[in-house]
């Protein structure tokens, strides 16, 4: 149902209804455009996709409030899909049934990369907030882009840092086995082993346990002091807080995907010292001020993937602005031939698979609850 702005603020049941397959008609016309943000809004990365959904919400009732774009209101829809692959179509074919021009998502790259191949068929435009594996823009098409950057510069910078900082420490990479997870522990072992670092345990774990016990003592009797995670925050926490409990004296470093303050909500003190790379803090730069001030202003803290999604939709606005039409195909060419554009990122520019021409890795350390750049 639309508020006074013209804003879905949610339709909880989306994730569960039949796909309906209607290919998407973007005629110009006085009605409201149909945006989406597509994320994991329940299951164990939760907060992330709260993210997405208080940075989308936003942005919606930002630009409503001047008028709209090329004259007409967004109606925001808010999808779920539990950063479950399977889902995650269902929820593309829904959003495309739904007749939306964009989608700011999905969270997770193993959400991501299926839902992509249906957007693209069914003519919608993807922007992705956090999906961060190579392959979403590798193997992507004409409509896949993000706004952040990618696992293998990422990996990249950890595997370096890891091999300068802790050489001669013994040091375990473990994963989710998941697209992200994967990906991305997988940059940072290549990384590592460049340096001339060999890691002592490359090891998977199951996602969505509680009790990491086993494989803490499994680290332990390998005299692990050093853990990279490729994974999300719910399972990296609970392996710190558990190694701590074991008696390790152990440095866990991790991805983007530990920037929410849930983390430490699961580690407590344990999660003191903490490393984890991401960007650079976007609640900092100065063409983010006036809309931070406006989260605050309601006791919101912009963390993580607020502002990135924030951007996504700033991006499509201008470019379907530049062009007057919001035909997602025309779109996604301007977003790619023109810019940079003006974000609360900052400018962001496009290659032609849709990355982000520069990438932003930095790192952070826990510290009292809080994360800070270091």
């Amino acid at each position: 149902m639309l508020n006074r702005r013209g804003l879905i603020a949610g339709t909880a049941g989306l994730a569960l209804a039949g796909p309906a397959l209607i290919r998407p008609v973007f005629a110009q016309g006085s009605g409201p455009i149909r945006i989406a943000c597509a994320g994991p809004m329940t299951g164990s990365n939760a907060a992330a996709g709260e993210q997405m959904k208080i940075g989308a919400q936003q942005v919606v009732a930002d630009m409503n409030a001047k008028g709209g774009v090329l004259g007409r209101q967004l109606a925001l829809e808010i999808a779920d899909d539990a950063c479950d692959p399977r889902q995650a179509v269902s929820v593309a074919n829904q959003l495309a049934g739904r007749k939306v021009a964009m989608v700011a998502g999905h969270y997770c790259s193993g959400s991501s990369i299926p839902a992509s191949k249906v957007y693209a068929e069914e003519g919608v435009l993807q922007i992705s907030p956090a999906s961060t594996n190579p392959k979403f823009t590798d193997d992507g098409s004409w409509n896949t882009f993000r706004v952040c950057g990618r696992d293998d510069q990422q990996g990249q910078i950890a595997g370096a840092y890891i091999a300068k900082t802790y050489r001669g420490k013994k040091v375990a990479i473990l994963h989710d086995n998941q697209a992200y997870g994967k990906g991305l522990a997988d940059e940072t072992k290549k990384a590592l082993n460049a340096a001339g670092v060999q890691e002592t345990l490359f090891a998977a774990y199951t996602p969505g346990e509680r009790d990491y016990n086993a494989l803490v003592s499994r680290l332990k009797g390998a005299g692990i002091e050093v853990i990279y995670v490729g994974g999300y925050y719910t399972e990296a926490g609970l392996i710190l807080r558990q190694a701590k409990e074991q008696g390790m004296n152990v440095t866990l470093i991790g991805g983007d995907a530990l920037v929410t303050k849930d983390f430490w909500q699961i580690t407590g003190a344990a999660g003191e010292g903490a490393l984890m790379t991401f960007s650079s803090d976007p609640r900092q730069r100065s063409t983010a001020a006036a809309v931070v001030q406006t989260f605050k202003a309601k006791n919101i803290d912009p963390e993580g993937y607020v502002l990135y999604t924030y951007a996504a939709v700033q991006i499509w606005a201008a470019a379907a602005t530049k062009i007057n039409s919001v035909d997602p195909k025309k779109v996604a060419e301007a977003m790619k031939a023109s810019g940079p554009w003006q974000t609360v990122l900052g400018d962001i520019a496009f290659d032609r698979k849709g990355d982000v021409t520069v990438p932003d890795y930095v790192f952070y350390v826990w510290k009292n609850g809080d994360y800070v750049q270091m």
